[in-house]
Parts: C-alpha cells; sequence; structure tokens
C-alpha cells in the first residue's frame, strides 16, 4: 500500500462497531473489568488507551516499525528515551542538534551520569574515531536542527552493528513520508509529533517507533512508569493531521524548492542551507535514502541588521518558535530554538546572528516571496 494511502487508512479502525469514519476520542481515564481475570484489554489510559492504540498502530506502520508509542512532547519521548541507559554509558550525537535536546542531554542526561560526545555524524571516520567501550549508542538528526546538514544512516548503521551500538534517529523534519530510518537500519525513529506529523500547529506530541521486540518491551515498561503519554483528545488531533501528511508534505516542498531558489539569488543572503539544491554537500546522500527534501530552510544574511529588518518587516510569514504546520513560520535560532547552547558552541556550529531559520507552509509561493522582498528592501 502507498504511504500516501497508508497516511488515511494507516490502521484498522476496529474499535467500534458504529460505523464512524472518524476515530472515536475515548476520554476514560480507566476501564471496567468484565469480571475477575477477564479485560477489556484496557485498564487504564497511561497504560493504553484505544483512541492513542489506533495513533500508535499508524505510526508503527508508517514507519515500517513492529511499535509506536505517543509522548505528551517530543522532548518528554527523548527523555524516556534516555531511560534506556546507565550510568557511565557513552553516546555519540550529532553536533548539529535541536536546542531543547542538547538542553536535556547536558543538563538533565549528564547529572544522571550518561556522557556525550557530540560530531558531524556525516564524517564517518569521525564517528568511528569516537567509539569506545562505553559507547552504547549513535544519535542522529538528518537533517539537522538548523544547519541541514545529513548523514548517511545505513553507513552509520553499519559502523554501529559491527560494535553492536544503538542508533537513533530523529525523523521529525522528513517524516515517514519521505524517509523512514528504521528500513536503513536503524533500531529507533524519535519524532516530535508537534512539528509536521500533527501540521496544524495546535498540539503537542512525541513519538518513539521501533521494529525491535526487546527495545519495544523496555519503552514500554519506561512509558507505563514515568506516565508521559499522549491524551486521547490530542492523540485525536494527531490521526486528523496524518491523513494530510502526503498533501501538505508535498505542497510545503514545492513552496520550499521555490523559495529557496529565489533566496539564492537576493543580494543580502549570503548562504541558502537547503537539502533540495543540487550543490547542497549531502545532496547525493539525501537523494539515495530518501524520498524528497522536506520544506526546512536555513539562511544566513549580511548582517544582524538584516536579520532583525526580516524578523520585523514580514508580514505574511510569522515570527515564532516552531516548524512544520500549515503556516509559513521564521526562526532566529540564537534567540530562540538554541538560546540554551553556550555562545561559542553556537558559533563553532554556524549559529550566528545573521542566520534565520524558516519552516515553509501551504501558502502561494508567490505570496511568500513577496512578502521577503518587500522586508528585504
Amino acid at each position: 500500500m502507498d504511504i500516501s494511502t497508508l497516511c488515511i487508512h494507516g490502521a484498522d479502525n476496529n474499535t467500534h462497531n458504529t460505523g464512524a469514519v472518524s476515530v472515536p476520542i475515548y476520554q476514560s481515564a480507566t476501564f471496567a473489568h468484565l469480571d475477575v481475570g477477564k479485560s477489556t484489554g484496557y485498564d487504564y489510559s497511561r497504560l493504553q488507551n484505544p483512541t492513542r492504540e489506533y495513533l500508535e498502530k499508524v505510526m508503527a506502520n508508517l514507519e515500517q516499525g513492529t511499535d509506536a508509542l505517543a509522548f505528551s512532547t517530543g522532548m518528554a519521548a527523548i527523555t524516556a528515551l534516555m531511560e534506556l541507559f546507565s550510568i557511565g554509558d557513552h553516546i555519540i550525537a550529532s553536533g548539529d542538534l535541536y536546542g531543547g535536546t542538547v538542553r536535556l542531554f547536558e543538563h538533565i542526561s549528564r547529572k544522571n551520569g550518561l556522557k556525550f560526545d557530540y560530531i558531524n555524524t556525516s564524517d564517518l571516520d569521525a564517528v568511528r574515531g569516537l567509539i569506545h567501550p562505553d559507547t552504547k549508542a549513535i544519535y542522529i538528526e538528518s537533517p539537522t536542527n538548523p544547519m541541514m546538514q545529513v548523514t548517511d544512516i545505513t553507513a552509520v548503521c553499519e559502523i554501529a552493528k559491527t560494535f553492536g551500538l544503538l542508533v537513533i534517529v530523529d525523523n521529525t523534519f522528513l517524516t515517514p513520508y519521505y524517509q523512514q530510518p528504521l528500513v536503513l537500519g536503524a533500531d529507533i525513529v524519535v519524532h516530535s509529533g508537534t512539528k509536521y506529523l500533527s501540521g496544524h500547529n495546535d498540539t503537542l506530541a512525541g513519538f518513539l517507533v521501533t521494529k525491535n521486540e526487546d527495545l519495544s518491551e523496555r519503552l514500554r515498561f519506561i512509558y507505563k512508569t514515568t506516565g508521559a503519554c499522549l491524551s486521547p483528545f490530542d492523540s485525536w488531533l494527531l490521526i486528523r493531521g496524518i491523513k494530510t501528511l502526503a498533501v501538505r508534505m508535498d505542497r510545503q516542498q514545492e513552496n520550499a524548492v521555490k523559495l529557496a531558489n529565489w533566496l539564492t539569488t537576493q543580494k543580502k543572503v549570503n548562504k541558502v542551507f537547503y537539502i533540495g539544491l543540487p550543490d547542497h554537500p549531502d545532496y547525493a546522500v539525501s537523494t539515495k535514502q530518501a524520498s524528497g527534501f522536506g520544506s526546512m530552510i536555513s539562511f544566513e544574511v549580511d548582517s544582524e541588521t538584516t536579520a532583525i529588518q526580516l524578523l520585523e518587516r514580514l508580514q505574511l510569514v510569522l515570527f515564532a518558535e516552531s516548524l512544520g504546520g500549515v503556516e509559513t513560520l521564521i526562526t532566529y535560532p540564537m534567540l530562540q530554538t538554541h538560546a540554551d547552547v553556550p555562545m561559542e558552541e553556537r558559533l563553532e556550529r554556524g549559529i550566528n546572528d545573521c542566520l534565520l531559520r524558516l519552516s515553509v507552509g501551504l501558502e502561494n509561493a508567490d505570496d511568500l516571496i513577496a512578502d521577503f522582498e518587500q522586508a528585504l528592501n
């Protein structure tokens, strides 16, 4: 079945017998038992809820996994993921990560005894050079946030397999519609469901997806114990959002290609970081492992003054800290997504006061270009 069809009919809707096309919202915290030792399969919504269960089956099918866990936020998903590891365990991570993930690793996970090294995971020799006996996992964002670096996931998985390491891939930017890391060899896929999967900037959610039964069992135990499960209503919002994922991603990518190419022609724009541009250094890797480029663009303007001018003058494009919704959003990473990353580290990664990140939405592309033109000039 084509993935665009899976987005709409991603799991069997056998939670009811009413004929309702839309999956019901089971707004219940607890479920009555039929008798002693007899259960409907549901006990308490922290463990499982019929609405969330349907959503999780959809996500598992989209990623070609066997289990998916839906969390209250993307960060809740990553926080639970870190509970797989023990004091002294070492994790290699992409050097250009979402600032919230860095904040978790550096201020919570390190406190709990985990160790991290950050590297451009597209440099395979550098990845190999960081592996030592305490290394347990390689954590990848691809493309990275916000510098749009792409890692060869299959190549990293081959290295990891040699050393018995887990490979974890944050697939938020491309979604399973364009990229399926489990198929490429990864063990766990992470999503901020808040972004493209929801698609409407109206709810928070996170996912962990795997096809490994042992990992599924361990993650389910952590899940029910720590309790950051997605509510029934938010699960329904994600189910609804995913139904239009394919058409949204295609239109947003179409807009992003037009806008990225236009930005490359502007005198006040020094660099454009978009993996769909043929001159992007990771373009070949992208075309090998993904079926699309997505709609995330970062670009560097000629001065801080120009950056501020853009943020203040844009009218259609909204200055906001998120991505993946139907509205086009522009973000200033140094003040928003990466504000908690030390300045020296930010600058080393290219996150300076001239860098802006753009999540391209569903508006008419010519209207977006016209908005940028008036703001720049």
